[in-house]
C-alpha cells in the first residue's frame, strides 16, 4: 500500500491542541507571517521555521570568486538558483550559512504561512521538540536518496528518480495516480538534476509516451498508481 508521508503522519498523530497552542503563541509573539507565491521568506541561521500552511521551496546559489578578465565577465552573469526541495505543511526547516553557498526559502504557493522561533522556544512543548527532531532525521534520509538519484549517469534516470522521490513524499491520490499538489517548472527540475530546461522538456515527453509519468490539471506531475504501489511494495514502510 502507498505509504503515508511524515507530513500526513504528523498531522494525524500530533494532538490538535498542541499545534493550536503553537499557532496561538506565534500569533501572540508576532512569529507567524503569510507569503504570496514566489515571495522570499526572510531567514537567518540559528532559527527554526515551521510551515503552518502551503509549501516552501528551498534554493541554493554558489558564489564564484574570480580574478582578472573572468571577474568582469562573471559580474554580468546572475547566479543561477538550484532547486533543493520542498518543505510541506507541518514540517520544519532551518537555513544554515555555509560560504560560498547561499540558501534561501520562497513560498511556492499563495497563502503560505510560516512560523519562526528560537530552538529554546521548543522547551514549552517537549513532545513537539521530539517530533521536530524526527522530521529532520527523515529529511536527512530523503536527501541521501536524492544524492543517490543525482549520481545516475543518464539524465533520464536522474529525472525519473527525482520525480519519483518528490511525488512519493508529497503526492496526493487522484484519478491519474499520485500527483504533486503544486506545479514545478521544467527549469526548476533542470536545476535540481543538473540539466537544462530544454533537455527536461524533451525527456518528459519520452516518459509520458512510455506511460511512466502523467500530467493533470495545471500541468501537475503524476505517477501512475501502479508505479507507486510497486515501488513501495519493494521497500520498507516509512512510518
Amino acid at each position: 500500500m502507498y505509504s503515508v508521508s511524515p507530513q500526513q503522519n504528523s498531522e494525524a498523530a500530533r494532538p490538535f491542541l498542541t499545534w493550536q497552542r503553537i499557532i496561538d503563541w506565534a500569533q501572540e509573539h508576532y512569529r507567524i507571517r503569510n507569503f504570496s507565491k514566489d515571495e522570499r521568506v526572510p531567514t537567518r541561521p540559528g532559527l527554526l521555521y515551521l510551515v503552518q500552511k502551503g509549501a516552501v521551496r528551498l534554493v541554493g546559489t554558489a558564489q564564484v570568486n574570480a580574478t582578472g578578465s573572468n571577474a568582469a565577465r562573471l559580474a554580468r552573469v546572475s547566479p543561477e538558483e538550484a532547486f533543493l526541495g520542498f518543505v510541506g505543511t507541518g514540517q520544519p526547516f532551518e537555513i544554515v550559512a555555509q560560504s560560498p553557498f547561499t540558501l534561501q526559502a520562497y513560498a511556492h504557493v499563495d497563502q503560505t504561512s510560516v512560523v519562526w522561533m528560537y530552538w529554546h522556544d521548543l522547551d514549552n512543548w517537549p513532545h513537539f521538540r521530539r517530533e521536530v527532531l524526527d522530521a529532520f532525521r527523515y529529511q536527512h534520509q530523503r536527501k541521501l536518496l536524492w544524492l543517490s538519484t543525482l549520481g545516475q549517469r543518464r539524465t533520464i534516470d536522474r529525472l525519473l528518480g527525482f520525480l519519483t522521490l518528490l511525488i512519493e513524499e508529497y503526492g496526493e491520490p487522484t484519478d491519474e495516480g499520485y500527483c504533486l499538489p503544486f506545479p514545478l517548472t521544467h527549469a526548476q527540475i533542470g536545476s535540481a538534476i543538473g540539466s537544462t530546461r530544454v533537455t527536461v522538456t524533451r525527456l518528459m515527453g519520452k516518459l509520458r509516451q512510455k506511460g511512466m509519468i502523467r500530467t493533470q490539471g495545471d500541468n501537475l506531475l503524476c505517477l501512475p498508481t501502479d508505479s507507486v504501489l510497486n515501488r513501495n511494495e519493494g521497500s520498507p514502510n516509512r512510518n
